[in-house]
């Protein structure tokens, strides 16, 4: 391929031979761009081509030290640069310096970076005398042939004039632009203002106003000047960036004696002033982009959190998740106090970063330990709970913040954040961490909302069922009761013993439609007057007669109940005669609506019983058979509800037949064994939770 321009050119390690390489390819392609047609692409082409050749040129500088090259050759189908030098390659460099960087050596290194990103193709290569080149080609697209430049003498250099010096400026292609990150941006500004006011660096530093101070994020050229030494120094030029609040940011321009900068003031503070305000809409640019993309991980952040936060209405569970999401996101350590029924704080959750400093942190924060809460950050705590409006800064025992847990107008306690690693809170981390307090503080609200609301319903659904079965001689009595739910949905199963007479006993058992504080009042409703019908001497059909009257008086046919009532009687020899405790058992049994019990043999039979009759409260008038039986000595009667029969597992019920051969299997033994071998046989059954209650009550005959 035939070369249409060729420029090579030899350049001292200095910081000013950048600026001369620059120059040297800017008048090359100028030719070259005069040369052709006009052409926009070709100007932008231009641009990346000089910026490309600066960042390898600078690196050379920077890591080489050595004397380096510069050659550019021009072709019809691409434009290539080379840099050559004696020192190390940036692979070397990249792998003698693994660590992070920070400050200003955190601004080098994107040369090859932007290289990868613009350039068409590029490459390194180690020649066999120590030479190091770095490569680049750009290809030119439907580029018409030109006649070849000869090239110009080696130190030939033309003057530009200010019209030029300010349109090169401030003139970077829109199509440069939108390849360029507004940090590489302000790079490219900050190295042009440089060359043109020949300063022996120019620097932008930004505070975002974030607690962590001013940063520079670019700089061309060395503090200090050459060597380190800072003699030769005229003086420093400083215009602040025009940047709206809460970003602020300056841009230092420092010259030496016999610059232009030196000689013309004026002109310097212009030029500054002028490139200060493109700066300026780079770095906001990259500000708003670095704001928009926190806010993203902001709501990300907090609807994870909600989730988590909502995942159970225990009280100890939420609360323990509230420092897991907010550390090491907001703090390095994260405590929760809630106050008591008492209205003292007590520790509830906490974390820290580093596991080993938990146990002093421990002491420090909980009330009850030792040394316990400093005096300052008690009287800190007390001001949030009693004012329970905004965040508290606090400094012992780090620097940190205190936020109420308020929740439906009630202070719930305290969420302490401590500071971040190496940084004080910033207003948006206090307004994040206000933001989960107040998620943390319904979430904990509503756990202990749920909590009282669950001890309640467990403590109704105790009431429901007899303290103590009773313990006669000649008798056994055993029951078990599953729920199938430990919250807040009381069930409708119950059972019941009453002691008629020393000698005769109502069981009964029952299953009330529904679940919840309607079913639990309908479910006393049945147990309590069936109780005192019985005790006034009325049968036991009549007693089921005049309970299911009082229940359609109740005007709510949802609220039906299926019951299983026996007179169980000790048998007696005769007329008069007195009971024999080995005689076995007399039972009367009506059902209504419930399910047939099991009649479990000693000889190890077992069979189902009863008549089916009409529910109570469904309709007003009761069908009802009453059925008379006889238990021998070690014969049990197992009265059940139909969470035993319709356990599923799939599609595959438990089923009356199931129940009769574990019954049977169970056959003269104790009542207890009785009532546990159906218990475990249900569990066995489905591995899947409970969907019915089930409650179980065996009465055997003594053997």
């Amino acid at each position: 391929m035939p070369v249409q321009l060729e420029r090579r050119t030899r350049l001292p390690p200095d910081a000013r031979s950048a600026g001369r390489a620059r120059r040297m390819l800017q008048e090359a392609l100028r030719e070259l761009e005069d040369g052709g047609p006009e052409d926009s692409g070709l100007a932008d082409l231009i641009d990346t081509v000089i910026l490309l050749a600066s960042e390898l040129c600078e690196n050379a500088v920077l890591h080489a030290g050595t004397e380096f090259e510069v050659a550019l050759t021009v072709t019809e189908t691409e434009i290539s640069v080379e840099v050559t030098d004696r020192g190390a390659g940036p692979l070397e460099i990249h792998l003698s310096q693994p660590r992070q960087r920070y400050g200003r050596a955190a601004s080098h290194g994107r040369g090859l970076a932007l290289v990868q990103r613009l350039a068409t193709v590029w490459g390194t290569r180690h020649e066999a005398d120590g030479r190091h080149v770095t490569w680049f080609s750009l290809a030119r697209v439907d580029r018409p042939a030109v006649p070849e430049v000869p090239p110009a003498p080696p130190d030939a250099e033309r003057v530009w004039t200010t019209a030029e010096q300010a349109r090169w400026l401030l003139h970077v292609p829109p199509g440069l632009v939108d390849r360029l990150e507004p940090a590489e941006l302000v790079a490219e500004l900050v190295r042009r203002l440089r060359e043109l006011l020949d300063a022996e660096s120019v620097s932008v530093e930004v505070d975002e106003g974030d607690g962590t101070g001013a940063r520079e994020v670019a700089r061309d050229g060395v503090q200090g000047g050459v060597g380190g030494s800072i003699q030769h120094l005229s003086r420093t030029v400083e215009v602040r960036l025009p940047t709206t609040a809460p970003l602020r940011g300056v841009l230092r321009v420092l010259h030496r004696h016999g610059g232009s900068a030196s000689s013309d003031p004026d002109r310097t503070r212009d030029l500054t002033e002028l490139i200060a305000y493109r700066v300026a809409m780079a770095v906001e640019s990259q500000w708003l982009r670095g704001v928009d993309q926190r806010r993203r991980a902001w709501m990300t952040y907090l609807a994870e959190t909600s989730e988590l936060l909502g995942q159970s209405l225990d009280v100890d569970l939420a609360v323990t998740v509230v420092p897991q999401v907010v550390v090491p996101r907001l703090g390095r350590w994260c405590a929760v106090h809630l106050v008591d029924s008492s209205g003292a704080l007590q520790l509830a959750a906490l974390t820290h970063a580093l596991e080993d400093a938990l146990p002093e942190l421990r002491g420090v924060l909980d009330p009850n330990g030792s040394p316990g809460l400093p005096g300052e950050l008690r009287h800190r705590l007390a001001e949030v709970v009693r004012d329970g409006s905004s965040a508290v800064r606090f400094a012992v025992p780090t620097d940190g913040i205190a936020l109420p847990l308020r929740a439906r107008g009630r202070t719930l306690g305290t969420l302490l954040v401590g500071r971040p690693d190496g940084r004080p809170h910033s207003p948006e981390d206090v307004v994040l961490a206000g933001d989960v307090a107040r998620r943390a503080a319904l979430a904990i609200h509503n756990a202990q909302s749920t909590g009282a609301h669950v001890a309640v319903s467990q403590a109704l659904q105790q009431a429901l069922l007899p303290r103590a079965l009773p313990v006669v001689p000649g008798v056994e009595f055993a029951s078990e009761y599953l729920p199938a739910s430990s919250g807040s949905d009381v069930g409708g199963d119950f059972y019941d013993v009453l002691t008629v007479d020393p000698s005769q006993w109502l069981v009964s058992i029952g299953d009330v439609c529904g679940k919840g504080a309607r079913a639990a009042a309908r479910t006393g409703l049945v147990r309590d007057v069936l109780r005192v019908l019985v005790r006034d001497d009325r049968s036991l059909p009549r007693a089921i007669e005049m309970l299911n009257e009082v229940m359609i008086e109740a005007d709510d046919p949802l609220q039906f109940c299926t019951l299983a009532a026996a007179m169980v009687s000790r048998r007696r020899r005769g007329p008069g005669g007195s009971g024999d405790s080995r005689g076995g058992l007399d039972v009367e049994l009506a059902l209504a609506g419930h399910v047939q019990p099991v009649l479990v043999r000693a000889d190890g039979t077992a069979e189902l019983i009863g008549t089916f009759g009409t529910a109570v409260g469904l309709v007003p008038s009761v069908r009802l058979s009453c059925t008379r039986h006889r238990m021998g000595p070690a014969d049990t009667l197992l009265v059940y509800t139909d969470g035993v029969t319709e356990r599923r597992r799939g599609r595959e019920q438990f089923g009356a037949e199931r129940l009769l051969a574990v019954a049977a299997g169970a056959a003269g033994k104790p009542a207890v064994q009785v009532v546990g071998a159906v218990r475990e046989a249900v569990e066995r059954f489905s591995a899947e939770p409970l969907d019915d209650d089930v409650a179980l009550l065996a009465v055997r005959a003594a053997p």
